[in-house]
């Protein structure tokens, strides 16, 4: 996965110092389906997830990491979950603190295809049909599924 020059420069400064960043999960429904994708650095099927720049609205981000991610275009429709993951440690070291904002999104139109790399396959999926995704993307797919409700926080200790 490409890391974001931003990330990159950052890195100049802290080394693998936990960085905290951004990110955010496009979960985009069409009918009874969901979009998902092969992610190519570790193989899982997933939502669209990315990382919000600097300065972006975290809405605007879920819509462009579709597109450079899949080649669709989407409406971002509501805050379905907002958690932070636990923290993650790279290959090289490098260690990142990540807040995702999920989002409930629909597709507006293009053909899913992998675009820039970050994914392998992309398709879409019944929403009854998600063995294959891990329990945590479950869980952020069955907050964004209803068109309306409250965002899921994950409660403090």
């Amino acid at each position: 996965m490409p890391t974001p020059d931003f990330v990159l420069e950052l890195r100049r400064f802290v080394g693998t110092r936990p960085l905290p960043l951004v990110g955010v999960t496009a979960v985009i429904i069409r009918g009874d389906q969901v979009l998902l994708g092969r992610r190519s650095d570790n193989g899982a099927l997933t939502p669209i997830t990315g990382i919000v720049d600097p300065g972006e609205e975290p809405a605007v981000a879920a819509c462009r990491e579709a597109l450079e991610e899949a080649g669709v275009v989407i409406r971002a429709d509501r805050l379905a979950w907002v958690h932070q993951i636990p923290r993650v440690t790279y290959e090289n070291g490098d260690q990142s603190d990540y807040l995702d904002i999920t989002f409930r999104c629909t597709w507006v139109s293009g053909d899913p295809e992998p675009v820039d790399g970050e994914m392998t396959e992309v398709g879409w999926y019944p929403l009854a049909e998600l063995a294959d995704v891990s329990e945590e993307m479950r869980a952020r797919i069955a907050a964004a599924v209803p068109e309306r409700g409250e965002a899921v926080f994950v409660p403090g200790a």
